[in-house]
């Protein structure tokens, strides 16, 4: 199993911490706490390092189709006004990641990034619908080939507290690119022009860059 970029410093931390909390549970030489804490804390470092787990996968682009950005849950299929970019009507699609997902995050369409901004913001739970525009957040906007603008915004949720984003203006993306890294459990919105044919349901479970969404 591959570790992610985003996660060789918290790994290096959690392994340190565990050994050092076990190598001084074992000077105390009382067996039966040296084998509580070793099963006390060994189930958080393999949670940390499986939160930062980079699977493999086969990325088959295709510019007509809106892939996941994300591992998760379908927790909103809706038409809303978008009002930081677009200011008009978009069909959103948000996928909701708990803290078992992959946290990597794809661009769900290639072409060129034409905006990006941070936003600072509350850590309320990331599922809520007001999260979107209250949460800490970054917004980044990909112009495909035909000129159509898809939207999509990281989200930080109630656990999550840093949102990592490799979106710069002008840079040229395809769908087999990260968009970012999203720390401990999150939501990434997409804004789709109103009218898009959408291919999930609501409470669907998706995979990041192999579900298709939507298709144009």
């Amino acid at each position: 199993m591959r570790l992610h970029k985003e996660g060789y410093t918290v790994v290096l931390a959690a392994v340190l911490i565990w050994l050092t909390i076990n190598y001084l549970v074992l000077l105390t030489g009382e067996t039966v706490f040296r084998v509580f804490m070793l099963l006390a804390t060994l189930p958080i470092l393999v949670l940390t390092i499986r939160f930062f787990r980079y699977p493999h996968r086969e990325i088959k682009s295709d510019p007509k189709s809106v892939f996941s950005p994300a591992d998760g849950c379908i927790v909103a299929i809706e038409e809303t006004t978008e009002n930081e970019y677009f200011h008009d009507k978009r069909l959103q699609v948000s996928v909701f990641m708990s803290v078992y997902n992959v946290h990597i995050n794809w661009n769900p369409v290639p072409g060129e990034v034409t905006y990006f901004k941070h936003h600072s913001g509350h850590f309320m739970a990331a599922y809520l619908p007001k999260s979107s525009t209250l949460n800490e957040r970054a917004t980044t906007v990909i112009k495909m080939a035909d000129g159509t603008e898809v939207l999509v915004r990281q989200i930080a949720g109630a656990v999550a507290k840093r949102i990592i984003t490799y979106s710069t203006v002008g840079k040229k993306v395809t769908q087999s690119d990260e968009l970012g890294f999203i720390r401990f459990g999150s939501r990434v919105d997409i804004y789709l022009p109103v009218g898009t044919k959408v291919n999930v349901e609501l409470c669907q479970e998706v995979i990041g860059s192999q579900t298709i969404l939507a298709e144009f």
